[in-house]
């Protein structure tokens, strides 16, 4: 389990807090989508979760032990991507004889799975600073899920990537999804991983804005698009759309709808009161 508790955080030289007073329990197991505007600390969070940061006050635990402390059990346990990465000129092979030990669930037969999942030759040749961004980042989100660590953190996976890419990586989380593996990814290109999460975190610097699973919000609101004025005057939240309007609306038992994320993050911006009141726990 991961565990954040009242959690704050400023860069050297600001006024404000990136993150402040930030709490959040997440459960072992499945994905969690991590979704907030820009300059709200969804990259600084995910730093701060993995030890790489120190908090003005508060902490994170992950499996009981406080992450800043980065001890060895810990950090063996944990796998973050950054958004921007740069990977050392060696060959693939030699890169995993020297990183890989680090982690006692390591697996080449994994490895070489999800390399092929991303249409890259398991047997590499080249040195991995000869390879193009998109290909480095395949390559290394293809070892950080071959670590097979409890927790794994995405900060932006899919930037860089083509469209056949993108495809891939959908294949490649869905193919690594186990109940004991718990993947955080923050992006705001929402539609790469909109059918692969099973949770969704929106966040503001201050507050958790929505701690949801898919499930139960499909339960409480339905996405539809309608050329219906009607309907969009009820919706609680709408906006104009190819062909007519993109609405959220109550879920009273009769609508099963695939969630917009898209309109789902701009209700709890625009309207956290309504979020808070459906998902009060």
């Amino acid at each position: 389990m991961l565990k954040i508790d009242n959690l704050t955080f400023k860069y050297p030289g600001r006024n404000n807090a990136t993150i402040n007073d930030l709490s959040l329990t997440v459960p072992e197991g499945g994905v969690y989508g991590l979704l907030g505007r820009n300059g709200v600390g969804k990259s600084t969070l995910l730093y701060l979760i993995a030890g790489l940061l120190t908090p003005a006050s508060g902490r994170v635990e992950f499996e009981g032990a406080d992450t800043r402390k980065r001890a060895p059990h810990t950090m063996a346990s944990m796998f973050i991507v950054p958004e921007e990465l740069t990977l050392p000129e060696l060959t693939l092979r030699d890169y995993v004889a020297i990183n890989a030990p680090f982690y006692p669930n390591f697996s080449h037969d994994d490895l070489r799975r999800h390399l092929t999942t991303f249409e890259i030759d398991p047997e590499l040749p080249y040195k991995l600073t000869s390879l193009s961004m998109g290909q480095r980042k395949k390559v290394f989100m293809s070892f950080a899920l071959a670590c097979n660590t409890p927790l794994v953190l995405m900060d932006e996976p899919t930037n860089g990537l083509d469209i056949p890419g993108k495809m891939a990586f959908r294949r490649f989380i869905a193919s690594s999804i186990d109940e004991s593996r718990t993947i955080i990814i923050s992006t705001h290109q929402v539609r790469d991983i909109d059918t692969l999460l099973d949770h969704v975190l929106i966040i503001d610097s201050e507050h958790v804005l929505l701690d949801a699973s898919t499930a139960a919000i499909g339960e409480k609101l339905a996405f539809v698009h309608t050329s219906d004025p009607a309907v969009a005057e009820r919706a609680l939240y709408a906006q104009p759309s190819v062909g007519g309007i993109s609405a959220v609306l109550p879920n009273d038992g009769s609508y099963e709808t695939e969630i917009n994320l898209e309109c789902l993050f701009e209700l709890a911006s625009t309207r956290p009161d309504v979020l808070a009141q459906l998902f009060k726990k």
